[in-house]
């Protein structure tokens, strides 16, 4: 085995060999090199290979994992996934449970296919909101390792829920089918039920480790405990304080009570960062202290101190991005770092666009790591054909993209036929389409159904309504308003619950940068050309370039610099994550996450209002900045702030949403106990009434809502009840 430099704590969790092992290890504490070691330590002092299983959660990590220790070794290990093991032992044994070896796995699209023929059966409404949202709701009950029989009142389905669960499930084993989550959690079962098989498996794998074991849910780590009872010897790598992904059912309690699940366990802890500056690393440590649910840890460096974390509060959402790409132009073209060791870290998807603007203007080529550029997704891409179409009869791939939305049962042979014929006879496709639905005998070539007939009428209907509204000049932001109503959108969008919430924020932000086209006075034609111009851009992106990605996303990386915008209360902790102390606890650790990614600087901004919801809201600086100790410290805010009002005016700008004529205007004035409705929002009552710089401004707490939001009179588009 290759000799490897390892400090006192790692060296002891490589060479203890036998017995339970947690090593909680802290970010940039060299955890792999720690799992990697002890696996080859076995192999050294005589254990077979085949005899040890590692696990992990991603493909490539196991891949990583098996290719360093063949390069220390020249053994083969089986290094795998959770849902990759489950595969393996079910091929093996799963006739145990009533079904044959060549079992198919149905992947998310026959899945919904099957659930979809339940639901028919059962006579029960199968639209794909319902589809997928019951299909979630099974998943999890799979995670979590409950049977259909086993269902109580706590498990939030209803009578016929449970019915289309039971039925799902005969019509998979009928069809000798497994859906992912079986792979786990009929493994699981198979361990439960046939002690012959648990048996046999805990004496071919006596030795398991499992990395990011904070991960873990309740299925993974009822199979891990299963297989490793008998010999004990179970090493589990991970940090309680890095647990960040409960909503995809991770349980961080898995690893806080590793010492009680396995009495005589050994815990090390690696506190050695080799990837932070000491005042990172004691910023971090303070910050994490907040929280109760937790191991005491504390991760120190023998780097130099470095320089303090510099905080900077921006008056609006466009100073804070100008502020953050200033900073990274000097250090590309002064300090000549390279852009790849720069990131922007950030809470939600839809805080990239503006971002992404000012990278634009400024040509600093940029990717977003883990997801999609806020102009390339699927939302935006189709939000943006609607508005082609107004302007364009031409526009097949517009019509093609949105003729669909939502399903109106034309296929691909059928869009083919109809461009071909409007290419044969000379007509543009939205006319010939009119032509089409006015005099179908006119083409024989093609007949649509009486379905079809109805939706292309809908459809062009819907599409010269919005049309009559353009040529009557209202404002962009407006008119994105009325497509999403009209061609029904957003109901379109809750077809997919899971995601409906990211697209719609995703949504609200283009009708923000609608509305500051409406204050550039910039033309429809000219906004749809800056966008493709924008995306052009975005595609020729180099290698070397800027990364930006969410919070979530930034697990496992690491960057010379790091920015972490948006330090607001409702955005960062988000208005979502605030209904429990555990919710704001996983909130804090993606904090964390993001504070220790970072080896030499780290910045840190917030906005004192910012555009959203299609009005201007005040924003109050998130809790976490109160918990980070001023010792480390540097706040940049004034001098910046006072040099971009003097280039920019001596008063923050904003959007200025016009007022629609249902709506009271910016000079009516409000009282505590009013009743007021908004447009996202819903129905409120107005708690408070002051006055800011912005002007009037409410405090009002919305209906169904346990959190105040602020916001400016003038921009809010408020209706009195």
């Amino acid at each position: 085995m290759k000799n490897i430099l390892l400090n006192t704590e790692q060296e002891k969790a490589v060479n203890h060999i036998e017995g339970p092992l947690l090593v909680l290890a802290g970010a940039g504490s060299g955890k792999t090199r720690v799992v990697t070691m002890k696996i080859a330590k076995l192999i050294e002092i005589g254990v077979a290979p085949q005899e040890i299983l590692a696990l992990t959660f991603t493909n490539k990590a196991a891949n990583e994992m098996s290719t360093r220790i063949r390069e220390l070794t020249s053994k083969n290990i089986i290094a795998s996934t959770f849902h990759s093991l489950g595969a393996k032992i079910l091929r093996e044994s799963i006739t145990h449970l009533d079904y044959s070896n060549n079992f198919t796995i149905y992947d998310q699209e026959d899945s919904l296919k099957i659930l979809k023929e339940c639901l028919s059966h059962l006579k029960l409404k199968e639209d794909k909101s319902v589809l997928k949202k019951i299909r979630y709701k099974i998943a999890s009950l799979k995670n979590d390792l409950i049977d259909v029989d086993d269902i109580n009142a706590m498990s939030h389905l209803t009578k016929n829920e449970i019915e289309a669960f039971r039925l799902y499930q005969n019509k998979l084993k009928t069809c000798n089918a497994l859906d992912f989550e079986d792979l786990l959690y009929l493994t699981a079962k198979l361990l439960k039920e046939n002690t012959q098989v648990l048996d046999f498996y805990q004496k071919r794998w006596p030795f398991i480790l499992i990395d990011e074991y904070q991960d873990t849910n309740f299925v993974q780590y009822t199979i891990a405990k299963m297989l490793s009872l008998k010999s004990q010897n179970i090493c589990v790598v991970g940090d309680p304080d890095q647990s960040i992904y409960s909503w995809r059912g991770a349980r961080y309690q898995n690893i806080l009570n590793f010492d009680s699940d396995f009495k005589d366990a050994t815990i090390i802890k690696l506190e050695t960062n080799y990837r932070s500056t000491p005042t990172i690393l004691k910023a971090a440590n303070e910050l994490i202290k907040n929280n109760s649910s937790r191991f005491e840890k504390n991760l120190k460096s023998d780097l130099e101190d470095g320089e303090k974390i510099k905080i900077f509060k921006a008056d609006t959402e466009k100073m804070e991005a100008a502020f953050v790409v200033e900073k990274i132009l000097k250090y590309q073209l002064k300090d000549q770092k390279s852009l790849k060791d720069i990131t922007i870290f950030y809470r939600t998807n839809f805080q990239s666009r503006v971002f992404e603007d000012i990278l634009l203007e400024n040509q600093i080529p940029y990717i977003i790591y883990g997801g999609l550029s806020f102009y390339q997704r699927k939302e935006i891409k189709d939000i943006l054909a609607f508005l082609r179409l107004l302007i364009l009869n031409s526009d097949f791939l517009a019509f093609s993209r949105t003729i669909n939305i939502p399903k109106r049962g034309f296929g691909k042979t059928t869009i083919s036929k109809l461009f071909f014929l409007s290419e044969k006879n000379g007509i543009p496709i939205i006319p010939f389409l009119k032509k089409l639905q006015q005099d179908p005998s006119s083409y024989p070539e093609i007949r649509l159904n009486l379905s079809q007939k109805n939706n292309l009428e809908n459809y062009l209907k819907s599409l010269f309504e919005i049309r009559e509204l353009y040529q009557q000049n209202i404002d962009l932001d407006e008119l994105i308003s009325h497509i999403l109503t009209k061609m029904k959108y957003l109901e379109y969008l809750k077809e997919d619950p899971i995601s409906f919430e990211d697209r719609k924020e995703n949504i609200d932000e283009l009708i923000t940068k609608a509305n500051q086209a409406y204050e550039n006075n910039q033309s429809l034609e000219k906004f749809l050309e800056d966008i493709a111009l924008a995306t052009t851009k975005i595609e020729n992106a180099k290698d070397d370039s800027l990364k930006l990605m969410t919070l979530h996303n930034s697990k496992g990386l690491e960057f010379e610099t790091v920015f972490i915008v948006g330090l607001e209360e409702d955005l960062f902790p988000h208005v979502n994550s605030k209904n429990s102390i555990e919710e704001i606890e996983e909130e804090r650790r993606l904090f964390y996450v993001g504070m220790t990614r970072a080896k030499k600087n780290l910045y840190i901004t917030h906005s004192l209002s910012r555009y959203m919801f299609g009005g201007v809201k005040l924003s109050l600086p998130s809790r976490f900045l109160k918990e980070l100790d001023a010792e480390y410290i540097e706040d940049l805010s004034t001098p910046y702030q006072q040099n971009y009002r003097d280039f920019y005016g001596s008063k923050p700008t904003f959007s200025k949403p016009k007022v629609d004529t249902d709506y009271i205007s910016s000079s009516a004035s409000y009282s505590i106990g009013q009743k007021v409705f908004h447009k996202t929002f819903g129905k409120g009552s107005v708690k408070k009434v002051y006055q800011t710089s912005l002007g009037e401004t409410l405090d009002i707490l919305f209906e169904g809502s346990h959190h105040m939001r602020s916001l400016v009179t003038k921009y809010a588009k408020l209706k009195i009840l």
